[in-house]
């Protein structure tokens, strides 16, 4: 039977809106724009005390998707944990990103998990039931390749990456390169803008760095800023609107994106498509899959220093820069929504 009727899940965590968010959203919109009734469900998600997480991940297996309000649910596409932890028969993962505080990140600064016997029965309870969990799914798919190569070490699985554009693909644009390097995400500790800030004081001081995104971190960040001697140059721009964050790709530099081991990262392609080049670091993940360095952009050591370096070398060859932009483009307008769904519903 064709598929006609879609849900789409996602564990929402309440007031934060960010990369996977908007990732589910333009997944139920092109959905619709394909003719399929969808709808999505969201369950808040709380990540600690680490003792709840095992409950909101009940929650999520309690649910039996099959059909709403008398109508058969044809298909149910889950994305971040715990959301595939949902009941269907015909159940497919197009996988975000697991829990990775008990991942990747267990016994780093970026995780409450340590590599200690009071956490280790919780992390391994949650790596055996995200691997029957996702077993269950009649597709298995990852957002990039880094998120792909995560399942199999941790798991055993095997997922197809499927990459897509961001939201604003067909609003970015380039402009003339101003005095800034902008940085752009949550303004939390495992997206690294602290790097960025510390690498300012490596750069020539005519340069600039603006932050646009919000978080728990934004304290500690204007705080840094202060304790490195830059907070002159270090604009905080909070949660800015379509137009402001379009404005301001537009008139950067270029494009400083280091987190630590992202999964896929929408701030390359956006970059990218305003012709920016990015500066990146070798432990940064997802970006590595788009950022070939000298080709399209810098990719550095994760030291201040080797990051400034890089914001110096951009900003004295800026007819380099552009040329780095250029390809940079070249290589983000190959990534579309053409075969993304089709995969996906299995048609």
């Amino acid at each position: 039977m064709p598929v006609r009727t879609i849900l789409v899940c996602e564990a929402q965590v309440p007031f934060v809106r960010g990369g996977a968010e908007s990732h589910v959203r333009q997944l139920a919109d092109r959905l619709r724009a394909r003719g399929y009734a969808v709808d999505l469900v969201s369950v808040p998600f709380k990540w600690y005390p680490k003792e709840e997480i095992l409950a909101h991940a009940a929650a999520w297996r309690l649910l039996d998707l099959s059909e709403s309000n008398g109508t058969p649910v044809d298909l149910v596409i889950a994305t971040k944990f715990p959301s595939y932890f949902a009941r269907h028969p015909n159940k497919v993962a197009w996988l975000i990103h697991q829990y990775r505080a008990a991942y990747e990140l267990c016994g780093t600064v970026y995780s409450d998990f340590a590599h200690a016997d009071l956490d280790a029965g919780l992390r391994q309870s949650l790596l055996d039931l995200d691997t029957r969990m996702l077993g269950e799914c009649r597709r298995l798919f990852a957002n990039a390749g880094n998120t792909a190569r995560r399942l199999e070490k941790f798991n055993g699985l095997t997922a197809e990456p499927l990459y897509h554009p961001p939201r604003l693909a067909g609003r970015l644009a380039p402009g003339p390169s101003g005095d800034y390097v902008l940085s752009v995400g949550r303004l939390e500790t495992v997206k690294r803008h602290d790097l960025a800030i510390r690498a300012l004081a490596h750069a020539p001081p005519r340069l600039r760095l603006v932050v646009a995104g919000e978080g728990t971190q934004d304290a500690n960040l204007r705080r840094l800023a202060e304790s490195c001697g830059v907070a002159g140059r270090v604009a905080f721009e909070g949660a800015v609107d379509d137009a402001r964050l379009l404005a301001l790709y537009a008139g950067a530099l270029a494009v400083v994106y280091a987190p630590f081991d992202e999964d896929f990262g929408y701030v390359t392609l956006e970059a990218f498509l305003s012709h920016k080049p990015v500066v990146t670091a070798r432990d940064s993940g997802g970006p590595l899959e788009f950022v070939e360095d000298g080709t399209n952009g810098c990719v550095c050591d994760p030291d201040p220093a080797a990051v400034g370096g890089a914001f110096a070398r951009l900003d004295a060859d800026r007819e380099r820069a552009r040329a780095l932009g250029d390809a940079g483009f070249e290589r983000a307008r190959l990534i579309t929504w053409d075969g993304v769904i089709e995969r996906l519903v299995g048609e």
